[in-house]
């Protein structure tokens, strides 16, 4: 059985990183995608497997439909998405923060997540076998938001909406969606946390973080259920991070 095509973006690191790899390990063939192509193909080079590195900007429409044409012609398909990519904007009051760097961060977080899920969804409603399953990186944040970061809170917050209508508008092609959010991994993004981050009465505490792996672990279950089957959305989060009852 020829194994199934998945697409990771935001791979050269982090949590796209540790999910690449696990999903490789799970018998995935990776396209690995984002914007530095040394770390994609030092990652795809760990995932063996036939995995590879596509540098990709996520925010550039010519740039997604590109990735999709090279996955179309040297896979022929596409089985999984995991729009993974994102930023965020140092932390400022919500009147104080800069326009570009609300632009930058919904143009990652949102709109390249919509750009990705546009393409995918016109391939896998006519490849054959048809339909395939989109897994959208969310978090915490898309729930209950942190103070001072207005512009990640939000495109998280629509990442939740994109998940639904994807999710709705997929049942018609076999097309399922469902979204990960995740609290307080162990990675370079959220070092700040183990020194002290900022809660939401103003005080500075640290919080609890959790190993990338579990996030993986979540990411490959959700991926290998059957397309009869969707996990809609789950929370992967450190056990004692303040979360339920936030602010």
């Amino acid at each position: 059985m020829t194994a199934k095509i998945a697409l990771v973006t935001g791979a050269g690191s982090g949590i796209g990183r540790a999910v690449a790899l696990a999903l490789a390990k799970a018998g995935f063939t990776v396209v690995l995608a984002g914007r530095r192509l040394a770390q994609l193909e030092q990652v795809a080079h760990e995932a063996g497997s036939g995995a590879v590195g596509i540098a990709a900007d996520v925010t550039d429409r010519d740039s997604v439909d590109a990735l999709f044409e090279r996955i179309t012609k040297d896979f022929g398909r596409l089985d999984l998405l995991f729009n993974n990519a994102g930023v965020s904007a140092p932390p400022a009051p919500l009147e104080d923060l800069p326009f570009e760097q609300w632009r930058s961060v919904l143009d990652t977080n949102l709109t390249g997540a919509f750009l990705c899920t546009q393409a995918a969804f016109r391939l896998m409603k006519t490849q054959k076998p048809r339909g395939g399953r989109i897994i959208n990186n969310g978090s915490v944040s898309a729930t209950a938001p942190r103070p001072r970061l207005v512009a990640y809170t939000a495109s998280k917050h629509a990442v939740t909406g994109l998940t639904k209508a994807t999710s709705l508008e997929g049942r018609a092609y076999d097309i399922a969606c469902g979204q990960i959010d995740i609290g307080n991994t162990a990675t370079e993004l959220a070092a700040a946390m183990t020194h002290g981050t900022l809660q939401a009465d103003l005080s500075i505490k640290t919080e609890p973080t959790f190993d990338v792996k579990y996030v993986a672990d979540a990411v490959v279950y959700m991926a290998g259920l059957p397309l009869e089957a969707n996990v809609l959305f789950m929370t992967v989060m450190a056990t004692k991070m303040p979360f339920v009852g936030r602010g």
